[in-house]
């Protein structure tokens, strides 16, 4: 009983961590999927969320939704200005996106440890989450628990946005056919610098509400980063059902596949992600933003 509890509570961490990556990711993919732009600056989102939670949370629920609202404010503004920063990028190779972002990433991890020093900084969950229930005969965290709810919701709402609502439609129209719905009057430009800021948040929000999971340290961001652009591979740059069926299966393969084949579960991953780009690569699957 007790290592088959363990199993479970693992399993439970994985489920934690893969939500916490399609959260990430979901960004990315909103960003990759509708202006096509490799950013590789994602993960410093994150990490900005983090450090956030670090410095304006204080033990109560007061703090951690001071550092939520501080981080949506953050996410707005860092995903604005990425954009502005790749718009006479957009449309060029990869490459060139890759490396601009990539300088950003650098700027921004080097700013990071002249503040911050080169230690991971501990951040505690809200007093009131900060406990743990009986799980399979373990203690488990009741904040991982609530993250888990939380993050589920946040990926029903953005289906919902996507699929749903207006920002949708037009998102949708933009990615579809850009001259089409700039005929209809649709500004191509504000469209993709909302997308940007949308990301922005999504990334910056995974960072406040992940910190207790996944704290901040220098490496994190491109931890996150390149799990993030397996899940968006995997899962398809523009299909949020996908996205979330690889983040979990990430999460799985983090958690449960270490501790069964801690040797093997990396090559899994990696060779995976090698069938799905020789794949793609030979029907020529192009990223476009799905309802689904």
């Amino acid at each position: 009983m007790g290592q088959t509890g363990m199993y479970v509570v693992t399993a439970i961490d994985g489920v934690a961590f893969g939500l916490l990556l399609f959260v990430v990711a979901a960004g990315l993919m909103l960003i990759f999927g509708v202006m096509g732009i490799l950013n590789l600056a994602h993960g410093t989102l994150y990490l900005a969320g983090a450090y956030l939670a670090y410095l304006l949370t204080n033990g109560n629920l007061w703090g951690f939704g001071l550092a939520l609202a501080a981080g949506v404010a953050l996410g707005t503004a860092g995903g604005a200005a990425l954009s502005a920063v790749l718009r006479p990028l957009t449309g060029r190779d990869h490459l060139d996106q890759a490396l601009v972002t990539l300088g950003v990433a650098f700027l921004a991890a080097d700013g990071f440890t002249t503040v911050f020093d080169a230690a991971p900084l501990p951040v505690t969950a809200p007093r009131p989450l900060d406990g743990s229930i009986d799980v399979a005969g373990h203690g488990y965290p009741v904040y991982r628990l609530t993250f888990i709810v939380v993050a589920a919701a946040i990926g029903a709402g953005l289906h919902l946005v996507i699929r749903r609502s207006t920002a949708g439609v037009l998102l949708r129209a933009t990615v579809s056919d850009p001259p089409m719905a700039a005929a209809t009057g649709i500004n191509a430009g504000r469209v993709r610098t909302a997308a940007m800021a949308g990301g922005g948040v999504l990334a910056v929000t995974a960072g406040v509400l992940g910190a207790p999971l996944l704290g901040p340290a220098p490496g994190v961001d491109t931890t996150v980063l390149v799990l993030s652009l397996i899940v968006v591979v995997l899962g398809g740059a523009g299909s949020t059902g996908g996205t979330l069926a690889a983040a979990l299966l990430v999460g799985q393969v983090q958690t449960v596949g270490v501790l069964l084949a801690p040797a093997a579960a990396p090559f899994a991953l990696f060779s995976a992600l090698l069938i799905v780009l020789v794949v793609r690569g030979r029907t020529g699957d192009v990223p476009a933003v799905r309802a689904a």
